[in-house]
């Protein structure tokens, strides 16, 4: 968790990390950012990302930028006195959401009643983990497609955990229950497998991948291996709100949409500003923690997050955070 102040202003960014993160942040990205205009987020970036040259960008180090950057581009917009959204720039009302959850270690019974209750909320597309036991995923799908029925979009995601040909085959016969997204069928550092799997998957099921990219060199690879239909990226990992955009023009570059992975509170005013955007992942364990320990949290209506319901960014709880500190 990241805090910057400026001009009687301040404003929070964070990143899922460890907390070496937070000794990156203050031992060699602080330094720079106070020495900076807080209206210069670019710069910012550039500087930040220069000073890790020499211990890496990958992990640690982004996570680190990431968490900054968000914060900085919080904090610019409230010193203009308006909300981040309109200071990214809007370009939809409403951003797409689905329903994100449906882990292997859920009874078919959780695993249904998830599922079901946010369909219940007017989400039209939910997704769900499999790959933990592939040879019981097939009765699984056909669970979670008993509970949403029919018209609603069905999302699997195997996080790396098939085989090529495996995944291949669990694809055929995924697609008789009309899933429409299948991610990481094989760990998205095989874009050779990725590729294998999207050139012979059934039509209907588009290949993502990318949630793990850290800096613009990743995702380059992975629309230059012709590896997936949608990119994913995460603005908590990719360098902040600045990355995640470089990743969004990168993409529409190779006509390839973008989903932003998890932390939905702090990904909504991007995603109103990303043209080619497919949704926002609605993540489970991310919206609680983000009930938990912020204010002002924005729910779905009619199946997306709207902008409008954002006005000054994530309020921290620091009462409740306090207790989680190391």
């Amino acid at each position: 968790m990241v805090e910057v102040q400026a001009a009687g202003e301040s404003a929070i960014g964070y990143t899922y990390s460890d907390a070496a993160a937070a000794m990156v942040i203050g031992d060699r990205l602080a330094p720079l950012v106070l020495t900076r205009d807080a209206m210069h987020v670019e710069a910012c970036w550039r500087d930040m990302t220069r000073a890790v040259r020499n211990i890496g960008i990958p992990g640690i180090a982004a996570g680190a930028i990431s968490a900054v950057d968000s914060a900085l581009w919080q904090l610019k917009a409230n010193l203009l006195g308006i909300p981040l959204t309109a200071l990214l720039g809007v370009v939809r009302e409403g951003v797409p959401v689905y329903g994100s959850g449906g882990f292997t270690s859920y009874s078919i019974d959780s695993l249904q009643a998830q599922l079901a209750a946010w369909v219940e909320q007017g989400i039209p597309r939910v997704k769900m983990k499999v790959g933990r036991k592939p040879q019981k995923d097939v009765d699984r799908v056909r669970a979670a497609r008993e509970a949403i029925g029919p018209g609603v979009e069905l999302f699997i995601d195997a996080n790396g955990a098939y085989g090529r040909k495996q995944a291949l085959a669990l694809a055929e016969q995924f697609t008789g229950f009309d899933v429409r997204w299948f991610e990481e069928p094989v760990p998205s550092d095989d874009l050779d497998g990725l590729r294998f799997i999207r050139d012979r998957a059934p039509s209907t099921i588009e290949i993502a991948a990318g949630e793990y990219g850290y800096d613009l060199s990743y995702f380059r690879r992975m629309l230059d291996a012709r590896a997936v239909d949608v990119l994913q990226a995460d603005a908590t990992r990719c360098l902040g709100i600045t990355g995640l955009l470089q990743v969004a023009a990168l993409g529409d570059a190779y006509s390839v949409g973008l989903s932003t992975h998890t932390a939905p509170l702090l990904h909504l005013p991007a995603a109103a500003a990303i043209a080619r955007l497919t949704h926002l992942e609605y993540f489970h364990d991310h919206v609680r923690i983000e009930d938990m320990l912020f204010d002002d949290v924005v729910r779905p209506r009619d199946g997306m997050l709207h902008p409008t319901d954002i006005q000054h960014g994530p309020a921290l709880r620091k009462s409740v955070a306090q207790k989680y500190a190391i």
